[in-house]
């Protein structure tokens, strides 16, 4: 009976780490529309006012035939560049549906499965598994090695390698010391990251200021003070500490002595924060998890597996004999038990244990039966038995019962 229980598969509990797979592609969707509704409206109303304007001026004669045909060409050619667009948009909203039936479809076929033991199960896993290794090769900017991944495993539309690749290219442009990409990012999401009230377009701002006060030259400084009054000055009420800086670095060049109060704002490190700050924002933005879902599968596993004694001072003097195999907890092996080290420990709400324990002399406990199942395998006599885990011998008679209450 608690053999079946455990192998009954809990749907619900697979899905937590598969909520992604379904947002990304809904928040994809929902810009793509947003990008579309603002062509519309956009185009609209200026083809709108170039009509009225154009009827008023001939109407009142005040324009020529000419100019009427040169305005009426000029409006067709602003509706053909809006229809590019939005077809454009319209084959992405395409693939994005496609995009989605193909994960929905990928999470119904757990549904049909019932048990861990079901040969169908193996095969979604291993499937969930090459999701999630592709997903930890996007993040970490192994974007070749992902896509050939997913084209050898068949999973293309189960991995946002086009996501990642946008977003590696834009922090690269950052390490590399530009942050033009990550304008243009900005100002495509504006209204979404003054929601989420992300401080990223100020601090590349900033970062730009500073580059230009780099330079000492003169016209590079008055350029940086016309800048810091354009885009710093009118977050002074938000960013009080970091407008204050930019006004005293005027003061403090680069290299002066006097400039070890603004030293890290001059640190080149300041570009890996920003890539970092970036890649917060975009996955927040997209509704991605902060890190790796291979991680986070990992670390359930793990913790999933823990208890007190893995890390105990007897699992530590063990550890050079502990391997993954037959008879061994894997979180006391060689391979994963500094892995696990800093998970929390399982929470076991039913706890399964054999029910002839013993304890041995060296402080662990086993079941009796298995005890006498190793001493045969062992050869030992009748009164010895073996412990299966560190291998040490002792005699019948200095077992222990262990009972639990």
């Amino acid at each position: 009976m608690a053999d079946h229980e455990h192998s009954v598969l809990k749907h619900h509990e697979h899905l937590l780490l598969d909520q992604p797979l379904l947002r990304l592609p809904m928040e994809l969707l929902r810009k793509n529309f947003r990008a579309a509704h603002f062509t519309i409206e956009k185009d609209t109303s200026a083809v709108k006012t170039m009509l009225k304007d154009t009827a008023t001026l001939a109407v009142s004669g005040r324009a020529s035939q000419q100019d009427v045909l040169k305005n009426l060409d000029a409006m067709i050619s602003r509706m053909r560049g809006a229809k590019r667009k939005l077809a454009a948009l319209a084959d992405e909203e395409a693939r994005l549906h496609l995009q989605m039936a193909a994960r929905i479809n990928h999470l119904d076929e757990l549904y049909s499965i019932h048990s861990v033991d079901d040969v169908k199960y193996e095969a979604w896993s291993r499937r969930r598994l090459d999701r999630l290794l592709a997903d930890y090769l996007l993040r970490h900017g192994f974007i070749q090695t992902a896509k050939e991944l997913a084209d050898e495993r068949g999973i293309q539309d189960l991995v946002d390698v086009d996501t990642f690749v946008n977003m590696t290219r834009i922090r690269e442009a950052l390490l590399r010391g530009s942050v033009a990409e990550a304008l243009a990012w900005c100002t495509d999401n504006k209204k979404e990251l003054r929601k989420m009230e992300s401080k990223l377009e100020f601090m590349l701002r900033f970062q730009q200021y500073i580059e230009l006060i780099r330079t000492q030259s003169e016209p590079r400084l008055m350029e940086a003070i016309a800048h810091a009054k354009k885009h710093l000055v009118p977050y002074s009420a938000a960013y009080p500490k970091e407008v204050q800086q930019a006004c005293g670095l005027l003061a403090f060049p680069p290299n002066s002595p006097a400039s070890s109060a603004y030293v890290d704002l001059y640190k080149p490190s300041r570009w890996a924060e920003l890539a970092d700050l970036f890649t917060r924002a975009h996955n927040s933005l997209l509704a991605l998890p902060s890190v790796p879902l291979l991680h986070i599968a990992l670390s359930s596993g793990l913790s999933a597996l823990k208890t007190p004694a893995c890390h105990s001072l007897a699992a530590q003097q063990a550890e050079g004999a502990s391997t993954l195999g037959h008879g061994v907890c894997p979180i006391c092996s060689t391979e994963l038990n500094e892995l696990a080290r800093n998970v929390p420990y399982a929470h076991h709400t039913k706890s399964h244990v054999e029910y002839d324990l013993m304890l041995l002399p060296n402080g662990r406990v086993c079941g009796k039966q298995r005890l006498a199942d190793q001493a045969k395998k062992a050869g030992l006599p009748a009164n010895q038995v073996k412990d299966p885990r560190t291998g040490d011998v002792f005699a019948v008679d200095a077992l222990k019962k262990v009972y639990i209450t």
